[in-house]
């Protein structure tokens, strides 16, 4: 299950992503790596070119939005798509034992955890099954909700502010990590975070030192 280390750069394979998202975008998927000799293929090992940490939502599957096949991206969904020891754990396993260049931290409009958990703060309790959640999703929400009161806006300005400011805490949380700091710092890893417009398919790339001007890929996305 084991891999070397993919001979594709942070930026390449970033590259390789957006260029399926296009295709998404464009009703002109090529579904690669999904016949019968490729699954073979992979019953040794796996070469994934990307890492992706998205949220459980049934309405953003990475390996659809993203255009690609079986083997192509290690995949972490979680609602909310919050960090935890667990996905720290898992995604250090895939820059370090199979070597992939580029982690995505991929969010989205509309996210239902997110709401779940701005309505949880507000009531003053949760369903205790849900409260790591709310944890997790708290300090985000607070950051949005002070901002969207200083521009006068309301409850939507709040969700649509948190949604990205959690992904940008998740990206910093990852590149905080060690091991995966050290690879940043070689620039053999590269943190990405993105947030995905479910009405449009448009894909907002958020500021990173690999991409300094994060243009907004498809359909350009409401300003969060």
């Amino acid at each position: 299950m084991t891999a070397p280390q993919t001979p594709l750069t942070p930026q390449g394979a970033l590259e390789r992503l957006l260029a399926g998202h296009q295709r998404y975008l464009e009703g002109r998927m090529a579904h690669p790596h999904q016949d019968a000799r490729w699954r073979a293929s992979l019953t040794r090992e796996q070469h994934p070119f990307a890492a992706v940490l998205g949220c459980a939502d049934s309405r953003v599957p990475p390996q659809i939005i993203f255009d690609q096949g079986l083997g192509d991206l290690f995949t972490n969904r979680v609602a909310g798509n919050i960090v935890d020891d667990a996905i720290l754990a898992s995604l250090t396993y895939g820059v370090s034992v199979l070597g992939v260049p580029l982690i995505v931290v991929l969010g989205h409009t509309g996210c239902g955890a997110v709401a779940a958990a701005a309505a949880a703060l507000e009531e003053g309790g949760a369903d205790p099954s849900l409260t790591p959640l709310v944890r997790a999703l708290e300090p985000a929400l607070r950051r949005a909700a002070r901002r969207c009161d200083t521009a006068e806006g309301g409850t939507g300005c709040t969700l649509k502010g948190a949604v990205r400011e959690n992904v940008e805490a998740s990206v910093r949380l990852i590149a905080a990590h060690p091991p995966l700091k050290a690879r940043i710092a070689q620039r053999t890893l590269a943190v990405v975070g993105a947030v995905y417009d479910l009405e449009t398919g448009g894909l907002e790339l958020l500021p990173t030192p690999l991409l300094p001007s994060a243009p907004a890929h498809g359909p350009l996305l409401e300003r969060l």
